[in-house]
């Protein structure tokens, strides 16, 4: 990976913050958030306790909550509002176009709802910012304390024969698809086919079936999590829907891997690629 400029070099638009500048990277934390007035704080208050962020972008789903006002009352933060819902995959499309008119160089995505930890922000900012890995995840089936944080066994279960299948489709050796922390560079932001992903749940794991596809290195981190009943999740129904069209783009992988489309561009031809 090319070196990160300092925050002092960064052209970061106006009205700017002040700056915690983390191993000469800008750090960006960006929350998708929809109903999320509950929790947000709390998430907050954890995000800016690592001191190594420099600005949190929140983007509001039309939320039917207090997310927005709460939002727009915390420090260091740019807040964003859909005039309509887009959807969760939508929403991370705007959290990631505006980290990168931020001049980030680090974005770490949270959600708000203080299902996964914050702390791990230093750790995961740190492997990318000097070149370990251009995209960490926060696993938490790493260390084998999903189930005792409180996932429900169905969802275990689902995760791990999901997991298993894709890697297969793919030749990866990840330990989960589907965690919600993520932390990415600049340049993935920048090279990835975003536009091209579906704006619902499904996105998340597009997105990183494209890092792979690029060639990316993708390192993990053991991640506790919690579940209760503040804490956002998809029903079962909408968890059948997002299982299947995990498959379905792990098979649009493999095709376009031997040649076969490009999954309406998810996964272009690579210039190494192309014919002469």
């Amino acid at each position: 990976m090319t070196s990160r400029p300092s925050a002092a070099k960064s052209s970061a638009p106006s009205g700017t913050w002040t700056s915690f500048v983390f191993a000469g990277s800008r750090v960006v934390v960006v929350m998708p958030a929809y109903n999320a007035a509950k929790t947000l704080r709390r998430t907050y208050d954890e995000v800016m306790e690592q001191g190594v962020v420099d600005r949190i972008i929140i983007v509001d789903d039309r939320s039917r909550d207090e997310t927005v006002e709460l939002a727009r009352g915390l420090e260091h933060v740019r807040v964003h509002v859909h005039p309509r819902n887009r959807g969760y995959g939508g929403n991370q499309k705007t959290c990631y176009q505006l980290a990168l008119e931020e001049a980030a160089d680090i974005v770490i995505m949270v959600h708000p709802d203080y299902q996964y930890t914050p702390q791990l922000i230093p750790a995961m900012a740190s492997m990318i910012g000097n070149g370990l890995y251009p995209c960490v995840l926060g696993s938490r089936i790493l260390g084998g304390h999903a189930l005792l944080g409180g996932m429900p066994i169905w969802r275990y279960v689902a995760n791990r024969l999901l997991t298993l299948a894709e890697n297969l489709l793919t030749g990866a050796k990840l330990s989960e698809y589907h965690t919600g922390l993520r932390g990415f560079s600049a340049e993935i932001l920048r090279t990835l086919p975003l536009d091209a992903n579906s704006d619902d749940f499904v996105f998340d794991n597009q997105m990183l079936l494209q890092i792979l596809w690029f060639g990316f290195a993708i390192g993990e981190v053991t991640c506790p999590t919690k579940y209760f009943s503040e804490g956002s999740s998809i029903n079962w129904r909408r968890s059948i829907v997002y299982g299947l069209g995990c498959l379905w783009n792990g098979l649009l992988f493999r095709f376009a891997r031997m040649g076969f489309g490009t999954a309406g561009g998810r996964f272009p031809v690579r210039q190494q690629e192309k014919p002469s």
